[in-house]
């Protein structure tokens, strides 16, 4: 859904050949922030993955949503979430 998903995320390479994706909404996601499971998903790294893009991203925890009305996003949480801005 985001334009570009970040080398972070990249486990294999796009036909563009870069981290592009379909670019539906205008920013990008760093998911599962503080996951149990996943201890590498933090917000320090997800400032360092969102320094790297071109577009505003955000990192959301397992109980934080994001919603999209005509262009506008709320953010939907009682969880951990942060906006980086592009």
């Amino acid at each position: 859904m985001t334009p570009r998903i970040g080398a972070y995320f990249v486990e294999w390479t796009a036909p563009t050949g870069d981290d592009s994706a379909l670019g539906v909404v205008d920013f990008s996601i760093f998911p599962h922030v503080d996951h149990a499971d996943l201890p590498e998903n933090t917000i320090a790294e997800a400032e360092k993955w969102a320094a790297g893009l071109p577009n505003p991203a955000y990192a959301i925890d397992d109980d934080t949503a994001l919603t999209v009305v005509d262009g506008t996003v709320e953010v939907v949480s009682e969880g951990t979430w942060r906006h980086f801005p592009a």
